[in-house]
């Protein structure tokens, strides 16, 4: 297991990662990786489970790593993966509404925010990108904006931007 620390500095940084030990799949997911490099057929053998949903959930909270495996003469290349981090470290301040916002994002369903993700896209196809302009135009919290946004598989967070996200393996 990599001895690397995982620096928290965004509360929105959370969301991932409360959502990644808040299921047993996905924790289960995470603690095979901890100690060998596997792919994602040799993951649902040894969970028992789809593994899909908890790897992108793990690599959108920067969780773990990947690195395509050499095949046999003839096979094709598999990709593999495996932790970054053993330990965590925040260093943030927030104000307990925000955090319970940003709890409630993680533990709540795509659907509970799925009309806040589709109100984000339609402002950045406008043109409003900023997280200060967003947080005008919803009127919502940064730290609202980014935690939806570190939920959401369609956005992703550039400074402090938000962009749609590229689709990619």
């Amino acid at each position: 297991m990599p001895k690397r620390t995982r620096i928290v500095n965004d509360p929105a940084d959370l969301v991932p990662l409360i959502q990644a030990f808040g299921s047993d799949v996905h924790k289960k997911v995470f603690n095979e990786l901890s100690s060998n490099w596997m792919t994602e057929e040799e993951l649902e053998k040894a969970v028992g489970a789809d593994v899909g949903e908890s790897l992108r959930i793990l690599r959108k909270g920067g969780l773990i790593e990947s690195q395509w495996r050499m095949p046999k003469s003839g096979e094709t290349p598999d990709k593999e993966f495996h932790t970054s981090y053993s330990k965590v470290r925040a260093n943030f301040q927030c104000g307990l509404d925000e955090l319970g916002d940003l709890i409630r994002i993680a533990f709540s369903d795509d659907e509970e925010f799925r009309e806040m993700v589709d109100k984000i896209e339609e402002e950045i196809k406008m043109g409003n990108a900023s997280t200060s302009g967003l947080c005008r135009a919803l009127n919502q919290s940064a730290s609202f904006i980014r935690g939806v946004a570190k939920r959401s598989q369609k956005l992703t967070i550039k400074g402090q931007r938000l962009e749609l996200a590229e689709e990619k393996q």
